[in-house]
């Protein structure tokens, strides 16, 4: 009994139920007065206890509580409403019963277990290879030497962070490749020419194929409404967006998304993976400023802005800490709260674009304003396959 208790106390805990959890430790200590405070009445029946837990006057500040350790008068927990209901609750304790409260807040943080990998764009800065391959496709050779296609290597990327699941968005005419890849076994003849290393990696495809959705994306109308497509499959909880063509390496043990994972985690705000730039790079990305939250590590962001001129970034973007004429890049991994699909979809209900597609960066902007973002500079490299010479500099770069 006392197994599915505590089992059931911490899906409560992860859901962040106080409600229910406060029910549950009514139960439990029902439970515990029936069962076992039998076996010892006079160590086990606690009556500072219970008149504690049933003092009138409290009851409408909690949900509940439960004696703690032996059961005995010693301690318990009470889960109160709020924090004001605490507060109150502490007081009318002290005074009546001439106890002692100390205050413990649980903020709830919410875990990431769904990650998106926008794929369905065109590829036109590599044409015509795209023509008859999707970028996200092109072989790579990681650090073990192994050729992979490049979105294979993206969703390890995902799954090393810690997510369940992954959606991959994808054209609806490209979607039987990506199957074919992922959920389908080779030909027996050909499974038995592969090496006793390569059919484990193959079964380990197709493992990881069970736990790949792919969305259709009809219309490539950019970024931000890639993002949106993924909405109804995300539902209502914070989730790893990743960019399609690019490959990220860590210098440390960490992956470089379950670096931001974590700063996700530790600030319960939505966050970015940054690295610095040199002012001629910064027209080339996404940049942001703010104030450092642990110096070097972690920023409270301040604003976003969409590839800025070098002016602008020299004018409005300068960090503490970094080397002249150096700026604060994204490094292409996200992690978001769900609002963010309510302002994307402000923003296609209002065609607000910019440059003729619907973006991602003024939302993010918008959500910043309304929770706070965090950056996490990221130790290790990214490697944009965007163009033929970005995906040479990628591949040599990428197996270094």
């Amino acid at each position: 009994v006392n197994r599915e208790i505590v089992r059931e106390a911490a899906r409560l805990l992860a859901a962040g139920d106080a409600a229910a959890l406060g029910a549950l430790m009514k139960r439990a200590q029902a439970l515990f007065d029936e069962s076992v405070g039998p076996a010892c009445p006079a160590q086990l029946t606690a009556p500072v206890l219970h008149r504690l837990l049933n003092h009138p006057p409290i009851q409408p500040l909690i949900f509940g509580g439960k004696g703690v350790g032996s059961q005995g008068d010693g301690a318990a927990q009470l889960i109160a409403r709020d924090a004001a209901s605490a507060e109150r609750a502490a007081a009318i304790i002290g005074h009546d019963l001439g106890m002692t409260c100390l205050p413990l807040a649980l903020h709830a943080s919410a875990r990431v277990r769904k990650a998106v990998i926008p794929a369905a764009g065109f590829g036109t800065r590599l044409f015509p290879a795209t023509k008859a391959v999707k970028k996200e496709l092109f072989p790579v050779v990681d650090r073990d030497g192994r050729a992979k296609p490049a979105i294979l290597t993206i969703i390890e990327e995902a799954l090393a962070a810690g997510v369940d699941e992954v959606a991959v968005l994808v054209q609806a005419r490209d979607k039987p490749i990506f199957e074919e890849i992922f959920c389908a076994p080779p030909p027996i003849e050909h499974y038995h020419k592969l090496s006793l290393a390569d059919r484990q990696y193959c079964d380990r495809l197709l493992d990881i194929g069970h736990r790949l959705t792919f969305l259709t994306q009809d219309t490539q109308e950019g970024f931000g409404h890639a993002v949106y497509c993924a909405r109804q499959w995300v539902g209502r909880e914070p989730f790893l967006l990743l960019l399609g063509d690019h490959l990220y390496t860590s210098s440390i043990h960490e992956g470089c998304a379950r670096q931001v994972v974590a700063a996700f985690e530790h600030s319960n705000r939505s966050a970015v993976g940054l690295a610095p730039a040199p002012a001629g790079e910064v027209h080339h990305y996404g940049c942001v400023t703010g104030r450092w939250h642990t110096p070097g590590s972690l920023l409270d962001i301040t604003e976003f802005a969409e590839k800025p001129t070098a002016e602008y970034a020299a004018e409005r973007l300068t960090v503490d800490g970094l080397p002249e004429a150096h700026y604060l890049t994204v490094f292409g991994i996200y992690v978001l709260k769900p609002e963010i699909f309510d302002y994307l979809e402000a923003n296609i209900r209002q065609n607000v674009r910019e440059s003729g597609e619907f973006q991602l960066t003024t939302c993010l902007d918008r959500l910043r304003r309304e929770d706070g973002f965090v950056g996490q500079i990221v130790q290790g490299r990214r490697h944009d396959l965007g163009n033929p010479r970005a995906y040479l500099q990628a591949l040599a770069d990428f197996h270094s």
